[in-house]
């Protein structure tokens, strides 16, 4: 199919399973779920679910960079909580990150994430 392109960068961490960080399909960008994982170790960053956050909104931030966009370019995001108790330290985190945008949201707990995180992102942005 056209207009469709897997966006692989060196500044988020490499995928951990069969899927790319990111696709391109035409006006859009479909990037798959970022945890705190450092890119230079492939570690999970040490600490609470807020330094995770800053850290996976961080390599939201490069796949989007490699795939052309931004975090302005955002229109919808999912949130996956390995508890809903950090609901209200993320959302700091996540407001912070934002600013005054203001991208539509769904948030879930789950019972597991890959490496053990507390939080994952994944977002849908328009290309370009």
């Amino acid at each position: 199919m056209k207009n469709i392109a897997p966006i692989a960068t060196k500044h988020a961490p490499g995928a951990i399973g069969p899927y790319s960080q990111a696709i391109v399909a035409g006006p859009w960008v479909y990037c798959s779920g970022q945890i705190g994982l450092d890119p230079a170790t492939g570690e999970m960053v040490p600490g609470t679910v807020v330094e995770e956050a800053r850290r996976a909104l961080a390599n939201l931030e490069a796949v989007l960079d490699a795939a052309g966009s931004s975090r302005a370019k955002i229109v919808k995001t999912t949130l996956f909580l390995e508890t809903m108790s950090d609901f209200a330290a993320v959302n700091e985190v996540y407001a912070e990150f934002f600013g005054a945008h203001r991208p539509a949201r769904s948030t879930v707990a789950v019972s597991g994430l890959p490496k053990g995180a507390k939080f994952e992102i994944e977002a849908v942005a328009i290309a370009g």
